[in-house]
């Protein structure tokens, strides 16, 4: 019976990605045309003149075609996944909130060329305010749900078998921290043609293998993870997202017909994060999603050695990288977008096999 169970869950998996493919592969020139009839064309705007001019020939190619994204895996979870679970519910919770966040995003962007809304979008603080709600209330309905199941009340590190204890305000503040890094950080790398989507179908593959392990007693034992009952249904949720990633890539592979936009970022960043804190490896994430760290780390520290030599009166401020985040440092540097994308695109990918060889160092 439990061999025909997983049979069954990976048919359901497979079905997934295929079916998150298909929708977006099937929808996509159908909404490409409908953004570009209704004008929703993005005009990238930089402070370097340089980096302008190499990204003019984007100016008015469509964007929020992450809604295809969204739809996409809508469907597939409700037509593949067990919505019993309360894993899944929660995951199409985190998918339709920051799906409407990243579409309001969108829409003020791109009513600016229209003479109205703000380039910028939402305020910063706006977008992180309604972010960190939906995670608190992630974290406080996770722990209500499992009061009595150990992993949810521990931390777990890499190389470490031994759990660490969290408290209710810990387990906030690392669901916090997780969700909304993971969001805004895949938000940050989505600046090249298939690079987000690319690097996403690489962290949601590898959480396909971490949701089935700690899903099963006897390979969560083996491996000397937390088994957490429930989370196998997780490999549904990164099957659809890893389709619909790929589905996406159709069109935005160089030169991209459609970015995804806020509307499909943040929800995406949103959703591996929500994964990585079911599972209990928050701090896998940040190896597995390397490239998301790095460009993450590239805009801190090129903002912040800014300010420390700024000299007084505003005048002066250095520069650690040519322009931040880290794909528009090499490609000021001369290397050509696809070059820049595909070799990410392979960093991902040893990201993600040093994270999985941790598992067997425990």
């Amino acid at each position: 019976m439990i061999h025909l169970f997983y049979k069954g869950l990976i048919l359901r998996m497979a079905g997934a990605a295929v079916l998150s493919f298909l929708i977006v592969t099937l929808l996509g020139a159908r909404t490409i045309r409908f953004l570009i009839r209704r004008k929703l064309g993005d005009r990238p705007q930089f402070d370097r003149a340089d980096l302008n001019e190499l990204t003019r020939q984007k100016s008015s190619t469509p964007t929020m075609g992450g809604i295809l994204i969204v739809i996409a895996i809508l469907v597939t979870v409700l037509v593949f996944a067990n919505l019993g679970n309360f894993y899944i519910r929660m995951g199409l919770l985190v998918l339709l909130w920051l799906g409407g966040l990243g579409a309001v995003d969108d829409w003020i962007k791109l009513r600016y060329s229209a003479g109205t809304g703000s380039r910028d979008g939402l305020k910063s603080w706006e977008k992180i305010l309604f972010q960190v709600g939906l995670a608190v209330l992630i974290s406080i309905f996770m722990r209500s749900y499992s009061m009595y199941v150990k992993p949810s009340q521990h931390f777990y590190l890499p190389f470490k078998a031994d759990p660490i204890y969290l408290p209710l305000l810990a387990h906030i503040f690392i669901t916090v921290l997780t969700m909304v890094g993971s969001s805004n950080a895949v938000n940050i790398t989505d600046g090249m043609d298939g690079l987000a989507a690319g690097c996403l179908v690489i962290v949601a593959g590898f959480f396909v293998v971490i949701s089935w392990i700690v899903g099963v007693q006897e390979w969560s034992s083996i491996f000397h993870l937390p088994l957490v009952a429930g989370s196998e249904e997780m490999t549904i949720l990164c099957a659809a997202m890893m389709g619909a990633c790929l589905g996406f890539l159709w069109f935005n592979s160089p030169p991209a017909q459609v970015f995804m936009g806020d509307t499909g970022s943040l929800p995406l960043g949103g959703l591996v994060g929500y994964v990585a804190v079911v599972t209990r490896q928050e701090m896998l994430l940040l190896i597995a999603g390397g490239v998301f760290v790095l460009e993450v780390i590239s805009v801190v520290l090129q903002v912040g050695y800014f300010k420390l030599t700024k000299r007084p009166g505003g005048m002066g401020g250095r520069r650690l990288f040519r322009c931040a985040p880290l794909h528009h440092h090499f490609h000021l540097g001369g290397l050509s977008e696809s070059k820049v994308v595909a070799r990410l695109w392979i960093v991902g990918i040893i990201f993600a096999a040093l994270a999985l060889a941790t598992l067997k160092l425990r």
